[in-house]
């Protein structure tokens, strides 16, 4: 709820309107999960409304790599599970959410798209993962990223209402939020003009997973792309940076003999010039549904340093939590396999 609609509520109920800003609180900074922990409250009350939920999911498995990434498998209200993943380093903590059950892309090369989609998170199910990572970690959140489970851009509305929630709630700010997707016909469009609306103003990352240089490959790795030609996507994203003044994030996984050559480099520095924009270079993780191969980091230099010398602005992102399955999808699907029965579905 946003203040204005949970002060609404609590004075229906008989309560001065100040409590807002006391439940609005415990919720987000103490963490409260159930009404009757929020002691500030009168115990009558929280008596009477006990069967009122804050909308908090249920944490059934946690994982933690070596270098600190911490994975979360949350069951919500309906029994689904999602994902969502804590990426610390010293000065900050990276939130990896989920915007779907499921997702409908079919990558070939992601664990998530082999279960197909289920529905769509509403906005309390993403909030909720940045509240319990940042309690399962200690830490306080500073930094998130839509690049969990799902298609952001099949869920905008959600995705906007808890960015607005991050913002207004948790303090962070639009320019540490990214929003990652694979591309979806006319709807990168609709997410700068619903971001103005809802947010005043688009000033989040948007991330387009691109993973290959042309429409054949690209297809072959994510066959949904039939429907998105390359150049037509590229051509929305040219019109979401002259619309919004931010630039375009490209996403690429190297996969080893697959488009990690060359080849691949000089033909994506053509693609990708003449606009406002950056590529991030991402090592695959390996799943066990697929047999691509994770690239030696002697490869992702050289595809580095031939975009670097096109004059193509690129980072390599270090790979984490290698030794956990970090990669999208892959703690849903193996606890699904040990208990008894399917994916919920």
């Amino acid at each position: 709820m946003s203040p204005e609609d949970l002060q609404t509520w609590l004075t229906s109920t008989g309560q001065p309107s100040y409590r807002a800003r006391q439940l609005r609180q415990w919720i987000y900074q103490r963490g409260a999960r159930h009404l009757g922990a929020i002691t500030v409250l009168p115990r009558r009350w929280r008596e009477a409304h006990q069967d009122v939920s804050i909308g908090r999911s249920r944490p059934v498995q946690q994982v933690q790599a070596g270098d600190g990434t911490t994975k979360l498998l949350l069951e919500l209200e309906d029994g689904h599970t999602i994902e969502a993943v804590g990426i610390p380093t010293a000065e900050r903590l990276t939130v990896c959410v989920s915007s779907q059950v499921g997702c409908p892309m079919t990558c070939r090369f992601c664990a998530t798209g082999k279960g197909g989609l289920q529905r769509s998170l509403a906005s309390h199910e993403i909030i909720d993962q940045v509240l319990s990572l940042g309690e399962a970690m200690g830490r306080q959140p500073t930094h998130m990223v839509f690049m969990g489970m799902g298609e952001p851009l099949l869920n905008i509305a959600a995705v906007l209402s808890s960015i607005q929630c991050f913002c207004r709630d948790l303090g962070i700010g639009q320019r540490r939020i990214t929003v990652s997707t694979v591309g979806i016909p006319h709807h990168i469009n609709t997410l700068a003009q619903q971001a103005h609306q809802v947010l005043g103003r688009s000033q989040f990352t948007l991330a387009v997973s691109l993973h290959a240089p042309n429409q054949p490959l690209r297809e072959y790795l994510i066959p949904t792309a039939k429907a998105y030609l390359l150049e037509d996507l590229l051509e929305d994203c040219r019109a979401y940076v002259a619309q919004t003044g931010r630039r375009v994030s490209f996403e690429y996984v190297l996969l080893a003999g697959i488009n990690d050559q060359p080849r691949h480099a000089e033909e994506l520095a053509q693609r990708v010039r003449g606009f406002q924009s950056h590529v991030n270079l991402m090592a695959y993780n390996p799943i066990a549904e697929e047999d691509f191969q994770r690239p030696h980091s002697r490869q992702v230099e050289r595809f580095r340093r031939i975009l670097t010398r096109q004059g193509v602005a690129v980072s390599v992102r270090s790979s984490r939590g290698l030794d956990q399955d970090a990669a999208c999808g892959q703690l849903r699907r193996r606890w699904a396999a040990s208990t008894a029965g399917p994916i919920p579905r």
